[in-house]
């Protein structure tokens, strides 16, 4: 069974680093695409997107389900504590008022919205993760991080050479299991 290995390889040039990516993309190590390329760098670079494409984005998804749980908990929470609280008869009028409740119910919509945007953020952007062999304070400064995922043994060698070949600065490497 062939090893797998996550392969980060530091640039102090964008337009080296840019050529990495060129290179994964026009198959130069076959196998390995531009899906298993991340890029870490200090500053954002958005003519990247024309080499690696667009990348998916979850947050949409997470601040729609974080509001709408917010919208239906807040309603479901207020009408619940509204009702437990007024259990002697109020003379004709309503026990849950509805207006009253939509306002509190929509401030309940943008606070979980808001929280699970946040969260999405965080998970999406992996954060929350454990920084290994694969963060170097380069990255922060001025250089040009490009981490390649799951290369197995036999196209190892030929992302070390495609590194090289465009003026890597160090490579760091590590097994998966």
């Amino acid at each position: 069974m062939a090893q797998q290995h996550r392969i980060f390889g530091l640039f102090a040039d964008f337009e080296q680093a840019f050529e990495v990516v060129a290179g994964i993309r026009k198959y130069e190590v076959p196998g390995v695409t531009v899906d298993d390329v991340r890029i870490k760098s200090p500053i954002e670079h958005p003519e990247i997107e024309d080499v690696l494409g667009e990348r998916p984005t979850n947050i949409t998804k997470w601040a729609f389900g974080g509001g709408l749980f917010g919208l239906v908990f807040g309603f479901l929470f207020l009408a619940g504590a509204q009702a437990n609280f007024t259990v002697q008869p109020q003379g004709g009028k309503p026990v849950i008022t509805i207006p009253s409740n939509l306002v509190l119910a929509y401030e309940m919509l943008i606070l979980f919205g808001v929280l699970a945007t946040f969260a999405g953020f965080i998970i999406g952007a992996r954060l929350m993760r454990k920084r290994g062999a694969f963060y170097d304070k380069a990255v922060s400064l001025d250089q040009i991080g490009i981490v390649i995922e799951m290369v197995d043994d036999t196209q190892r060698q030929q992302v070390r050479d495609l590194f090289a070949k465009h003026k890597v600065i160090d490579v760091f490497e590590e097994t998966v299991q």
